[in-house]
């Protein structure tokens, strides 16, 4: 005799499948419906709970310009340390909309760093088109990966995981990288602990820091306190 699961036990599969998938979904950005989608700056965006939505404009409207990029040839404005950087994401290039990916160029004076960080919703690859530089992240374990990147050579960032870059060499380096989402976010470890206004006794007790040091450190992260 054959049992059938009961409709209860079915609904209740089909309800966590669906579940499931949704969670799945909201991870990621979402598949594109059509061959691109150019943004109407005529219709300026629209935000919903997960991402920013830019309306297309008519694709017979979409020109060959709106998929060149030529804003990277040179490096940004360095800081006083010795950075520089230039976000390409859908608000500065077009064609990038819907294609679920946006990319950096990252100048490193000798010296510099781009400090520890994480993306929450992507991936990185970064390409070292020049110079020397020690390049790594931290997973879940708290195990080091890390290395000195040469020239034509590739990282890989696992997504949410920390990482970060120095360069090692005697002249300024120069790293492109990839992110397979289009908002994949940012945010620097120093500035989220000492910048965000957590309670100054819990931040002496996590650190071992006395509340002199505490002062020093959310007066250089803290763009409030400056």
């Amino acid at each position: 005799m054959r049992v059938f699961p009961s409709k209860p036990l079915i609904l209740l599969v089909v309800t966590v499948m669906i579940s499931l998938h949704a969670y799945a979904a909201e991870a990621s950005d979402p598949d594109p419906i059509q061959d691109f989608c150019i943004p109407n700056p005529k219709f300026g965006f629209i935000r919903t709970e997960h991402l920013t939505i830019l309306p297309c404009k008519n694709s017979s409207e979409a020109t060959t310009d709106d998929f060149v990029f030529s804003g990277v040839k040179s490096p940004g404005n360095f800081t006083e340390t010795g950075f520089a950087t230039i976000p390409v994401s859908p608000s500065v290039f077009p064609g990038l909309n819907t294609l679920g990916m946006s990319f950096v160029r990252a100048d490193l004076k000798s010296g510099a760093i781009n400090p520890p960080h994480f993306h929450p919703r992507a991936t990185e690859i970064a390409y070292v088109v020049k110079g020397s530089v020690y390049s790594g992240f931290v997973d879940s374990g708290n195990r080091l990966f890390a290395r000195v990147i040469e020239e034509g050579e590739v990282m890989v960032f696992p997504k949410g995981l920390v990482h970060f870059q120095m360069n090692v060499g005697d002249e300024s380096a120069t790293i492109f990288c990839s992110l397979n989402s289009q908002n994949p976010g940012l945010q620097k470890i120093p500035s989220a602990i000492f910048g965000s206004g957590i309670n100054e006794e819990l931040l002496e007790k996590a650190f071992g820091m006395s509340h002199k040091q505490i002062g020093t450190m959310r007066r250089r992260f803290d763009p409030k306190k400056v």
